[in-house]
């Protein structure tokens, strides 16, 4: 099935860029009249946003300021916004090429080994740069302990949620009997392992200025993984 593109819009470059990111041509492992097909539809020359399709024009226009495109290729439908000018009188009447002419100079050869293994090597690259990282988490409770029975724990809380970071989502909380007409916080929070130390929270946010005018300690009660279950279909 012959492959079809509209390199005149952006959607259709895109498509271009990812058909061409395991290729070096339209079809088959040598230039050919694919190529020339789609050649000829840029007014200008790619973006270089488009890096497969930029190496691919780049390669393409070289070879064309050397030599003809002689292989037949195998039919490629290009869609354009452009009305082509072109005469199909003049097309009819073109000659054909002469297949025999052993005189003509084959500049578009076999790829290499060399060329299919850095194609490949781009396409496995392209695959891991895209490939989401999954990022575990862990739910932790912590105990906040005030400096005595006359802290005023509803600033204590406050300081403790007024922490902000990347990461980090507090939950909910309660005060827990100490003894002594003492209190301590109880607060649950989530964090994304790869983002949130929980001892770097504790040492240098919760038990620093300006927190530590209300928390005297901070513990950790639990700490638990996060599981995800995964559905396969």
């Amino acid at each position: 099935m012959a492959a079809t593109f509209n390199v005149n819009a952006e959607a259709g470059l895109k498509k271009l860029d990812g058909y061409l990111l395991s290729r070096s041509y339209i079809s088959g492992y040598q230039a050919s009249k694919d190529d020339l097909a789609v050649y000829s539809e840029f007014s200008v020359a790619p973006p270089s946003t488009c890096t497969n399709v930029a190496r691919w024009y780049n390669h393409i226009d070289a070879l064309l300021k050397l030599s003809g495109v002689t292989a037949p290729g195998q039919g490629v439908k290009v869609l354009s916004s452009i009305v082509p000018e072109t005469s199909t009188t003049d097309v009819a009447e073109a000659p054909a090429a002469d297949d025999d002419d052993d005189s003509d100079v084959d500049l578009f050869g076999e790829e290499t080994e060399e060329e299919k293994k850095a194609a490949e090597e781009r396409a496995a690259k392209a695959k891991a740069s895209t490939k989401k990282k999954e990022s575990g988490k862990s739910s932790v409770l912590l105990d906040v302990k005030p400096w005595d029975d006359e802290t005023d724990m509803v600033k204590l809380e406050e300081a403790v949620r007024s922490i902000k970071m990347e990461g980090l989502l507090w939950g909910a909380s309660k005060l827990m009997p100490v003894g002594y007409g003492i209190k301590k916080l109880q607060i649950m929070m989530t964090i994304i392992d790869d983002l949130v130390s929980v001892d770097t929270l504790i040492e240098d946010h919760l038990c620093v200025e300006p927190a530590n005018e209300y928390i005297q300690s901070c513990d950790i009660v639990a700490f638990n993984k996060i599981c995800k279950f995964l559905q396969l279909v």
